[in-house]
């Protein structure tokens, strides 16, 4: 039993954490402008290529995922099927997935996308933003993701020159 106390308390802590930030916490990391400012990136990437990115930044992880012990890849993952980013034409969908609570950062790519870019490329992303966000520069980390993110699927994915693609997904920011 005695082996038991300090997972519980960890357990505890890490609810308490999460339960303790809201949206405003994240609005105090990233403000309107800073949202525009990513969602205006966003765009211009998708001009670039026939991949799709999503961002999402959550304060603290829903309490089910809490109570569970589930880590933050597993509600990344849950996102990537909620906000539809593995439902785009050409399966290359990207979401980019913050939690405050943790400073847990995943990209989750979908089969395309993950078939022609392989993991230690989608860690360096991550790696850099981790950076960034470990000096509260969190705008500056999502903007180098991004860049990033579109960097490697113009590479992969590039648009034919006259071509358009078709915006599938939301450039706003989704904000939980």
């Amino acid at each position: 039993m005695a082996g038991q106390r300090p997972l519980q308390t960890s357990r505890w802590r890490r609810l308490l954490r999460h339960r303790l930030l809201d949206e405003s916490d994240v609005r105090r990391a990233l403000d309107d402008a800073a949202m525009g400012r990513l969602q205006a990136r966003i765009e211009a990437s998708e001009q670039r290529h026939s991949g799709e990115i999503r961002l999402a930044v959550e304060a603290g992880l829903p309490l089910s995922y809490l109570w569970r012990g589930l880590p933050a890849r597993a509600r990344a993952i849950t996102l990537f099927g909620k906000l539809r980013v593995w439902d785009t034409e050409q399966n290359n969908g990207v979401l980019i997935y913050l939690l405050l609570a943790e400073h847990a950062i995943e990209v989750v790519a979908d089969r395309a996308a993950a078939r022609e870019i392989d993991a230690p490329q989608w860690q360096a992303i991550v790696g850099g933003m981790r950076e960034a966000f470990r000096a509260g520069r969190f705008e500056e980390g999502l903007n180098a993701a991004i860049d990033e993110v579109d960097r490697l699927l113009t590479e992969r994915f590039p648009l034919q020159p006259g071509a358009r693609t078709p915006n599938e997904l939301p450039d706003s920011p989704w904000v939980g």
